[in-house]
């Protein structure tokens, strides 16, 4: 009588699911979503948006035509806006220096697409502290601290203007810019190279594609300012695209940097006059990977306040983070010393 009843309730759940997978089959699939009709594409205007339309209006045109979808640019002053833009689906791809590329990856669900190359080549993207010429000041003074100076520091969010000095030059020698100098402020590029060439700033970080820039645009201030230092070479910025972003047009947009400027005829001889403008030598292929090396800078700079601090937990866990980044970021140059 129990095996009967149990061989009854299989039977049953057997035909219960048989009607389920009928009724399965007969729903309507999912529809996949439709490709986007419009995408924004998000620039930091380091100096203005009126200096940087020109220059980026016309790679975004020729991205529309290839891709097939209208791009239309969002500019913004600094790179927080820029991520929060892209964390609410505000922008789906967007330009980017090395660390809010990483910001963006890490907090608004973008990956990178490709990288970009500067147009003197590989591992030429460096910061620099600029001064003005003829004050004296020597890379040796201004680490004497003192509080005899007023400093520049570029957007909290930039790899060139804040990360890369702190993590290669300050923190391994102990110094905290807000206790070594008269004054810090944080400001664009341009401001910072106009307020040392003006004798408003006695030393500023800048990078040096900016320094390139501001000698193009304005060559009588350039010619006021010197360079005391200069980092290791640094990871150029990024394109960054948002994850859900349809892949059939992700894909469309990858190709289109990593070809464009690229052969002969007067297409490509036309896009390396727009590239030429940027100040790029074209795109690289590129993943998350490539940030390793912001990761890397993050890591030390976790370390040095652990360090700091003297709490041996604390710097275990930050040394255990550190090496695991380092062993990756190596490798990576390894593979790719350029980079």
């Amino acid at each position: 009588m129990i095996a009967s009843r149990t061989l009854a309730g299989v039977l049953a759940g057997a035909l219960g699911l048989c009607a389920l997978a009928a009724l399965n089959a007969c729903a309507p699939k999912p529809v996949p979503a439709a490709a986007p009709k419009e995408l924004t594409f998000t620039i930091l205007s380091a100096e203005n948006q009126a200096s940087m339309a020109p220059l980026w209006t016309p790679l975004l045109d020729d991205m529309s035509a290839q891709i097939g979808v209208k791009v239309k640019p969002y500019f913004a002053t600094n790179y927080t806006s820029l991520i929060e833009a892209m964390r609410f689906k505000q922008a789906q791809v967007g330009w980017f220096s090395a660390l809010p590329a990483l910001d963006a990856v890490e907090r608004a669900d973008a990956e990178v697409l490709g990288r970009v190359i500067d147009a003197g080549g590989d591992a030429t993207y460096k910061s620099v502290i600029i001064a003005r010429k003829g004050s004296g000041i020597t890379l040796d003074k201004l680490l004497a601290c003192g509080q005899r100076y007023a400093f520049g520091l570029g957007d909290p969010q930039s790899t060139s203007g804040t990360l890369a000095p702190m993590a290669y030059l300050f923190t391994p020698k102990g110094i905290e810019p807000s206790r070594c100098f008269k004054t810090v402020r944080s400001a664009s590029h341009q401001a910072n190279a106009f307020s040392v060439a003006n004798g408003v700033l006695d030393a500023a970080t800048n990078n040096s594609v900016g320094i390139l820039f501001f000698q193009r645009e304005n060559p009588k201030e350039a010619a006021r300012i010197e360079t005391l230092w200069t980092s290791p070479p640094l990871p150029e910025s990024s394109i960054v695209a948002r994850k859900d972003l349809d892949p059939a047009i992700k894909e469309k947009m990858r190709q289109f940097f990593l070809t464009y400027g690229v052969g002969t005829g007067p297409t490509a001889d036309k896009q390396r006059l727009v590239l030429k403008g940027l100040a790029y030598g074209g795109f690289k292929p590129a993943d998350n990977s490539y940030l390793d090396p912001i990761r890397e800078m993050q890591a030390s700079q976790a370390l040095a306040a652990a360090k700091a601090g003297k709490d041996a937990d604390k710097i275990a866990k930050a040394q255990a983070a550190f090496d695991k980044i380092h062993a990756l970021a190596a490798g990576k140059r390894a593979k790719e010393p350029d980079v």
